[in-house]
C-alpha cells in the first residue's frame, strides 16, 4: 500500500490540502497509521494539461518532507520525473523513484543505475501538459504493455536488477477513459511481464466516468473497489489517496490458486489429425465449467501444449494448460468441485497416470499447505512435469509456492510439453 502525500497546490485532487511541511508530515504518518507501508511524495501536478514546475522549485516542496519521513524509519517515494530532483531525494533517504515518464530521460536512468532505489515505471504519451491530445491506440493493452518491458529492459541493460522494478500502466495517462478501462480489466496481461505491477486508480478521471461521480474527492470508495479487482487480476502494489478505506476493501481480496488441466482420450470420436482440436474443446469445455464456480473468477489461461506422457508412456499425447483463478472455496471444497467437473466430462479412474478425458489439478493454493494424501499442497510433482511448469510460468513468470518453492524449468523430469 503506498499513500500518496502531494505537497502541491495543483494536483488534480488534493492540491493545496497541506499549508506547511508539518501539515503534510501528519498526514503522511496518518497514512502510515492506516496501514500505508509506503508514502509516495509529490512535488509537481502531472495532472492532465499541467504545466512543468522548475527543478528548484519541486525540491522546495519536497526535501524536508522526504528527508523527516526518510529518518523515521518510513519508506519514502519520490513520484518525479525530474533527474535531479530523484538524485537529491535520493540522497536524502528516499527508497524508491516514482517516474511517470517512464525513464525516458537518459539522465533519469543514470541516477537508477547509479543508486539501490526501487523504481516505479509508468506508460504515459507525451507530456502531462499534451498527453491527453494523443489518444490512438491500435490494441491499448497490448502497446502499454510492450512499452513498458521495452522501459524496463532497457533499465536492467543500464545495470539495474530486475528486482528493483515495478511497472505502473498509467491510468487515465495519455488514455481515454474507455481506453482506461480496458487497460485495467486486462492487468494480467502487464503481470505476464514478470515485473511487480502498480495499480495506480485512485481518484482517476476513469474512475468518473465509469460511475458518474464527478468531485474527485467523492471517489474514493469506487477507487477502492477498482483497487480491489486490479489486485485480484495481478497488480501487488496499490497508490491511493484514502488509505483507510482502499485497505478495507482489500480485505476482501480472494485467494488465488493455480489449476492444471490436461486431456489425451476425446469423448467424441475424432478423424485422423482431429485429435488435438477435440481436446482442446475438451479443455474449453473445463474452463467454461470454472467459470461457472460459486464465488470464483477465472483470472487467467495459458496457452496450451501439447505434452509427452508422464509416468506411463504407452498412451497418447495430453493437452495441457493452467488456469488462475481467484476464489472463495476453501481448498478441500475446491477439489470436490473439480472431481464435480471431472465426472460431468467422463473422467473415469481405472489406472494411475493413464487416459483420461479430463484431469483437473489444484497446483497451489495461496498461503494454504498440506501433506494430507488426499490433496497435498502445493501439488508435490508440479516442478518436475514440464506439461505444467511451462504453461505456469507463461502467467506467472517466477512465481513462487506457498512453501517458498520457486518454480524452474531446471527442475523438470517429465512430460516434455510445446506450445500449441
Amino acid at each position: 500500500m503506498m499513500g500518496i502525500l502531494n505537497v502541491t497546490p495543483d494536483s488534480f485532487s488534493d492540491g493545496g490540502s497541506y499549508g506547511d511541511t508539518e501539515q503534510a508530515l501528519a498526514a503522511a504518518r496518518k497514512m502510515i497509521d492506516e496501514g500505508a507501508l509506503i508514502i509516495d511524495v509529490g512535488g509537481e501536478s502531472t495532472r492532465p494539461g499541467s504545466t512543468e514546475v522548475s527543478v528548484e522549485e519541486e525540491l522546495d516542496r519536497v526535501l524536508d518532507v522526504v528527508r523527516t519521513l526518510a529518518a523515521e524509519g518510513i519508506c519514502v517515494s519520490i513520484d518525479t520525473r525530474h533527474a535531479q530532483v530523484a538524485r537529491e531525494c535520493v540522497k536524502a533517504g528516499a527508497s524508491v523513484i516514482n517516474d511517470v515518464s517512464g525513464f525516458r530521460d537518459p539522465a533519469m536512468v543514470e541516477v537508477a543505475a547509479s543508486c539501490d532505489a526501487g523504481l516505479v515505471v509508468m506508460h504515459m504519451k507525451g507530456e502531462p501538459k499534451t498527453m491527453q491530445d494523443a489518444l490512438e491506440y491500435q490494441d491499448v493493452v497490448a502497446e502499454v504493455r510492450d512499452y513498458l518491458a521495452a522501459q524496463a529492459l532497457m533499465l536492467e541493460q543500464a545495470g539495474v536488477d530486475k528486482s528493483r522494478i515495478c511497472v505502473d500502466p498509467g491510468p487515465g495517462f495519455g488514455k481515454t477513459p474507455k481506453q482506461t478501462v480496458e487497460l485495467m480489466r486486462n492487468i494480467q496481461e502487464i503481470r505476464h511481464l514478470g515485473y511487480p505491477v502498480m495499480a495506480a486508480v485512485s481518484r482517476k478521471s476513469f474512475i468518473g466516468w465509469a460511475y458518474g461521480i464527478d468531485d474527485p474527492k467523492d471517489r474514493d470508495e469506487a477507487s477502492a473497489q477498482e483497487a480491489l479487482m486490479a489486485c485480484e487480476l495481478g497488480a501487488s502494489v496499490v497508490r491511493a489517496h484514502n488509505v483507510a478505506a482502499t485497505r478495507a476493501k482489500l480485505e476482501e481480496l480472494r485467494p488465488y490458486a493455480l489449476i492444471g488441466i490436461g486431456c489425451n482420450m476425446p469423448l467424441v470420436k475424432t478423424n485422423p489429425g482431429e485429435e488435438t482440436e477435440a481436446k482442446i474443446s475438451q479443455l474449453n469445455m473445463a474452463i467454461g465449467d470454472l467459470c461457472m464456480l460459486p464465488d470464483t473468477q477465472v483470472i487467467d489461461i495459458s496457452s496450451f501444449y501439447e505434452s509427452e506422457p508422464a509416468y506411463l508412456e504407452d498412451q497418447d499425447r495430453f493437452v495441457n494448460a493452467v488456469a488462475l483463478i481467484r476464489t472463495g472455496i476453501p481448498p478441500r471444497e475446491l477439489l470436490g468441485y473439480l472431481h464435480a467437473v471431472e465426472k460431468s466430462l467422463g473422467r473415469v479412474r481405472e489406472q494411475k497416470n493413464g487416459p483420461r478425458t479430463c484431469d483437473l489439478d489444484i497446483l497451489d493454493y495461496q498461503l494454504y499447505l498440506s501433506e494430507d494424501p488426499v490433496l497435498t499442497l502445493p501439488h508435490p510433482l508440479l516442478n518436475e512435469r514440464d506439461f505444467v511448469v511451462k504453461p505456469l510460468l507463461e502467467i506467472l513468470p517466477g512465481h513462487m509456492l506457498a512453501n517458498g518453492t520457486v518454480v524452474s524449468p531446471e527442475t523438470v523430469t517429465v512430460g516434455r510439453a510445446y506450445r500449441l
